[in-house]
């Protein structure tokens, strides 16, 4: 029996757990999150989410065969054309505009894990990339279902966050989400005990960069 995605959640269970139940989560879903910490986290994210786009850009070019390169284009075609936009426009509801966008130097939070996921993907493969994004694509998911079956976590007009978890628990989201996962499934079954270990240091630095991600939030609200 081969590999699956949650075997590299679990040989990282620590690190997967410290992510998906940060500080800055649980402050967004019991809505005492700083403004200040979510809105340089809108920002850096923004970023982030051009360096996604380019990290599709690289997946094309690492595609083996006309189905992951369709897959590579999808993707960096819909960040460029609709989430980035979808982003601004959010953003711009927290009083960020799009030239303040445009102006806004990265943090070093945002270099290591954007920097990180293309450098993985450069000397590796395509699995090795996705491996390094997956943390974003697929825990955002997990953020998201973890919030919205937890006591504490407040719902509705009382959060101001309430939008962000309503995005990534959305059907389309979780959908995308299930459909990285069996994509990951397959191709972890293939692998071998040496490579599959090669896949977890690279599953739980990227994890662990998420979480820096998290806390450069708090540190700017601090």
């Amino acid at each position: 029996m081969g590999y699956r995605f949650d075997d590299l959640t679990a040989a990282s269970q620590n690190d997967w757990r410290d992510y998906i139940e940060h500080a800055f989560v649980c402050r967004l879903g019991d809505a005492t999150l700083e403004e200040g910490a979510f809105r340089h986290y809108l920002q850096q994210d923004y970023l982030f989410l051009i360096h996604f786009a380019r990290a599709y850009a690289l997946a094309a070019y690492k595609s083996r065969d006309l189905g992951e390169l369709r897959h590579a284009f999808e993707g960096m075609k819909t960040i460029v054309d609709v989430e980035l936009g979808l982003h601004v426009e959010y953003c711009r509801g927290w009083g960020i505009t799009e030239e303040d966008l445009a102006r806004l130097p990265e943090a070093r939070a945002t270099m290591a894990y954007t920097r990180y996921v293309l450098d993985t993907g450069h000397r590796g493969d395509l699995l090795d990339l996705r491996v390094a994004l997956a943390p974003c694509l697929v825990g955002y998911g997990e953020i998201a279902r973890w919030l919205s079956g937890r006591a504490t976590t407040v719902r509705g007009a009382a959060n101001p966050y309430d939008a962000w978890i309503a995005m990534y628990e959305s059907e389309a989201y979780q959908q995308a989400m299930a459909d990285e996962r069996a994509w990951l499934d397959a191709r972890l079954a293939e692998v071998t005990p040496a490579r599959f270990a090669q896949l977890t240091d690279v599953f739980r630095d990227a994890t662990r960069l998420e979480i820096d991600f998290w806390q450069m939030g708090l540190d700017r609200a601090d």
